[in-house]
């Protein structure tokens, strides 16, 4: 019987487990991050697993208990191939998926990172045999659904849309978060959708110029929505301050869809947000376009200009949207979702899609998406300190 590559002998997972009172074993810092050991842990948690441990641990003359456990579940995985917890090669993707995946979007329903998540989802349903279904779960700055990611079973059953809130500036301004970038293993980003900004019809600024010298005559009486406190489009309020210094109200929502709809509703002034997010209603003359975060205009909307052509040098502020699995997932797992997303992104029908809803279709590797959540960290962290922003 073919034995699995494990990284980590007995000896070295006793080492980095640490044997509670409660029956629970939990790594050590030094051996936190370790993948082996998150697949030890959910095998572990297998009451069958458990029985059978139990009984090697007894034969053995091991003391019982939860380091005898993960010895005694290592040895059976070295004996009988270790199952698809363990295995290492292509054998956890054979199957998979042979049931249905949650796809955790930190989006409210409506909002740019909801359709992104949803055009996904429904092509790998078709190409894959299995629902991916879509589990909104909006608010606190994104913190609520990437915690039930990152704390889900690293099997490729419960995936995140994450977003460049979640990743790049969320650690710059919470002083302590209950997860982090090691907590995921990513997978691609699926798109960067530059923001625009927009006013409510009833606004009397019909340019940037107009706007900016509105917001100077009222310190402190205009309104811009944001999808929370430290996402992309709150800093996307912070520089245009910055850069024109005018003083406005940040409005902060749990998501894009609110902030929209009250926007469209008139009890915002303006707001930064996705194109996907705007488009409908600025074709819909509800909201008025005065500019477009991003080196040139938009195809779809050629008649925005940029903020940069309007004299705002370097406004370019773009949100991604981007799939990722708990860290410890099966490497061909990680390989299969990626290879499927990359071909879904080169869909024409998809590629429109996403085109006509303002954004920029991407497909990158695992490793230029973990490459740009590092950059891009490096980029707001000015940003973020000359603001003081800090999370409430």
């Amino acid at each position: 019987m073919a034995l699995p590559v494990i990284a980590m002998s007995a000896a070295q997972l006793l080492a980095v487990v640490e044997v509670h009172h409660d029956d629970q074993v939990r790594c050590q810092p030094a051996g936190c991050n370790h993948s082996v050991f998150r697949r030890i842990h959910v095998v572990y948690k297998n009451s069958f697993v458990k029985t059978l441990a139990n009984a090697a641990v007894e034969w053995a003359g091991l003391q019982a208990g939860p380091a005898g456990y993960v010895a005694a579940v290592t040895m059976i995985a070295m004996l009988f191939g270790g199952g698809p917890a363990f295995a290492q090669s292509g054998d956890a993707a054979k199957t998979y998926p042979n049931r249905p995946v949650r796809v955790v979007n930190p989006s409210s329903p409506g909002g740019g990172g909801d359709i992104m998540g949803r055009l996904v989802a429904q092509q790998l349903t078709k190409s894959l045999g299995q629902n991916f279904i879509i589990d909104n779960r909006p608010g606190a700055a994104n913190i609520i659904a990437t915690e039930i990611v990152a704390k889900a079973p690293p099997d490729g059953y419960t995936l995140l849309i994450g977003t460049s809130s979640t990743f790049v500036t969320n650690p710059l301004i919470y002083a302590k978060l209950p997860y982090s970038e090691k907590s995921f293993e990513a997978i691609s980003i699926i798109s960067h959708a530059p923001l625009m900004l927009s006013v409510h019809p009833s606004v009397p600024a019909h340019n940037l110029v107009e706007l900016v010298e509105l917001a100077k005559s009222r310190p402190g009486q205009l309104s811009y929505a944001s999808f929370g406190i430290g996402s992309s489009s709150h800093l996307a309020g912070e520089m245009f301050q910055q850069m024109t210094k005018t003083r406005l109200v940040h409005v902060p929502y749990k998501g894009s869809a609110p902030g929209m709809a009250d926007l469209v509703a008139g009890h915002i002034t303006m707001a930064f947000d996705t194109a996907a997010a705007s488009m409908p209603h600025i074709q819909s003359k509800r909201i008025r376009a005065l500019g477009v975060a991003a080196p040139k205009r938009l195809a779809t909307i050629a008649d925005v200009p940029t903020l940069g052509e309007l004299g705002l040098a370097g406004f370019e502020i773009s949100g991604w949207y981007g799939v990722l699995a708990p860290a410890g997932t099966p490497r061909d797992i990680v390989a299969k979702l990626h290879g499927e997303i990359v071909a879904a992104l080169k869909l024409s029908a998809i590629q429109q899609r996403i085109a006509d809803l303002g954004a920029e279709v991407i497909g990158n590797t695992p490793q230029e998406f973990s490459a740009q959540i590092r950059r891009e960290r490096e980029k707001w962290g000015g940003v973020v300190k000359a603001a003081g922003i800090k999370a409430e």
